[in-house]
């Protein structure tokens, strides 16, 4: 392209990054949340962010699950979004489908009962999270005796 493989190389992996990041745009807008869903996730923000955390302590879920929350926690943390907050409706959701991805790979892997060993809020908010990740019914709650 360039004639100079210092450039033609630098050229190439900017094209490959915008080619993943218009990729990446694209699949959000495909699985973005649906109607009441991204109000709900919103509202159990404060819940969810102490039961991700909650869940990456525990020691007895598998490492795999640990790591990929404490991953998770280190993408909520940093200022840079994968989509810029100024792209409507998109920049606001990033976070709430990554999260809620990352929580449903946590159900599959650990299971719905974690969830409810760690959730914080209220048995209304668990609902509404399992709603969201695909977790079918949320785990009953044990009958006060």
């Amino acid at each position: 392209m360039t004639g100079s493989w210092g450039w033609d190389l630098l050229i190439g992996t900017m094209a490959a990054l915008l080619v993943a990041w218009l990729a990446l745009i694209g699949t959000l807008v495909i699985i973005r949340p649906r109607g009441n869903l991204l109000r709900e996730a919103l509202r159990l923000l404060p819940d969810v962010l102490r039961l991700i955390r909650r869940l990456a302590a525990d020691p007895d879920l598998p490492r795999g699950v640990r790591v990929r929350l404490a991953l998770l926690l280190a993408y909520l943390a940093l200022p840079l979004d994968l989509v810029p907050d100024f792209i409507p409706v998109l920049g606001q959701a990033d976070d709430v489908i990554i999260v809620t991805l990352v929580l449903r790979s946590v159900v599959r892997r650990a299971g719905s009962q974690a969830l409810r060993r760690h959730w914080p809020g209220t048995d209304d908010g668990l609902a509404a999270l399992t709603r969201l990740t695909g977790a079918g019914e949320p785990p009953a709650t044990p009958a006060p005796r």
